[in-house]
């Protein structure tokens, strides 16, 4: 049992129901002025994505960032505008990673992007429900959305962030996102 029990852990393996391989997914902390959300990143799923979004959290692109667009029962965006929706300069566009396979469901955090496909930069969403009709393979457009995360503690903080009331989709009071860092 002894030499099984090591070998499941240096292979990753699960037993009895608990794994004993380190995590390899980063996960970044969003802290807002609503509480804190952390999100586990899907870089073998979507490596160009989650680079691009790595790259805008060390360069703390996103501290004092809003989220600037509530639907309750769809998603929560962020990750483009200061307050009072003044909007924050980006870098180029990134190619669209839809056909990872991973669906829109509640709590995954996708890229926001224009009607065209390879437009996304630095603005993101968290499915508030299931939204599978943003998926690839579902999608009107046939492009779909690019899921690379998925919210693994602060879920409660992004259904208070839905919450929030709005004039047209825009929440009328501040949803601050004060930093995203890198979890330690």
């Amino acid at each position: 049992m002894k030499c099984t029990l090591i070998a499941a852990c240096l292979m990753g393996l699960s037993l009895f129901g608990t794994s004993f391989a380190q995590d390899k997914n980063p996960r970044v902390v969003m802290e807002t002025n609503m509480g804190k959300v952390t999100i586990e990143l899907y870089a073998e799923k979507a490596p160009l994505t989650v680079k691009n979004f790595l790259k805008y959290v060390d360069d703390k692109h996103y501290d004092g960032t809003i989220v600037h667009r509530i639907i309750a029962d769809f998603m929560i965006q962020g990750g483009g505008y200061e307050p009072g929706m003044k909007e924050k300069k980006t870098r180029d566009p990134i190619k669209n990673e839809s056909t990872n396979g991973i669906s829109n469901e509640r709590g995954t955090i996708a890229m926001a992007r224009t009607p065209v496909a390879d437009s996304a930069t630095s603005q993101f969403f968290i499915n508030t429900v299931e939204n599978k009709f943003l998926d690839r393979a579902n999608a009107d457009d046939n492009v779909g959305y690019c899921v690379f995360g998925k919210v693994v503690e602060g879920l409660d903080v992004v259904d208070k962030m839905r919450r929030v009331p709005t004039k047209k989709t825009v929440p009328v009071e501040d949803v601050v996102i004060k930093s995203i860092r890198r979890a330690q």
